[in-house]
């Protein structure tokens, strides 16, 4: 595996690349991009520690898989390729940027204008088998990510979690809410949008009010 992450990662992770579990996956992982047609490309799996690097870390956005259709995963999760259409749930995102913020939906789905501004765009699973939703869950990925959320809880501080949806919201005990703050609401999918869980919820303004007040530069949503 070519783990292609920013050198300020590196330095906090090394010891979980150790791990009998993280080099178990990697064989698993290895195998399945030999066999199988997976996402996002070899090159992009890493991607959201390569374009945030750990001490301009100031919001980390949770999702639960890549995409797996043709083109869509970046390595970033919600974000898709430049040209590739919007899939339903960043459609929803940007809507509420829109009301949120009076922001007009952008031309690309691309989020590593996000990524290189300091958000953490973390998939709990960085890796998916083509047309398979959740064919890489429980190989060791979650083991890898949670270790990610704790590492970020414990060694930085006043950094904004936005947990969308059940999955993510379970994340919340690996955070030390005493320091930093945890935004919850509804997935932004139509099924949990459309039932009045995501919009509304104003979570964009939120994270920039936090981190305004705690001398930190506002994200350019």
């Amino acid at each position: 595996m070519n783990v292609r992450i920013h050198q300020s990662w590196k330095k906090e992770l090394e010891q979980e690349f150790e791990k009998d579990y993280f080099k178990s996956l990697t064989a698993y992982i290895k195998e399945q991009y030999d066999e199988n047609k997976c996402f996002p490309p070899g090159k992009d799996i890493f991607a959201a520690f390569d374009h945030s690097n750990f001490e301009d870390t100031k919001v980390v956005i949770l999702g639960q898989d890549p995409y797996h259709g043709p083109g869509q995963a970046n390595g970033l999760c919600f974000s898709v390729k430049d040209g590739i259409q919007f899939p339903p749930s960043l459609i929803n995102i940007f809507k509420e940027i829109e009301n949120d913020l009076g922001k007009k939906i952008p031309e690309t789905g691309n989020l590593e204008r996000w990524a290189d501004q300091g958000v953490l765009l973390l998939n709990a699973t960085l890796t998916v088998r083509a047309h398979q939703a959740g064919s890489h869950q429980n190989k060791g990925w979650e083991t890898f990510t949670d270790h990610v959320i704790r590492t970020v809880s414990e060694d930085k501080e006043n950094v904004v979690f936005l947990l969308w949806g059940g999955y993510a919201k379970k994340k919340a005990k690996l955070i030390d809410s005493s320091k930093h703050l945890i935004l919850t609401s509804g997935h932004p999918s139509p099924l949990s949008a459309n039932r009045g869980y995501w919009f509304g919820n104003k979570h964009f303004s939120k994270a920039n009010e936090y981190l305004i007040k705690n001398r930190k530069e506002a994200i350019n949503w």
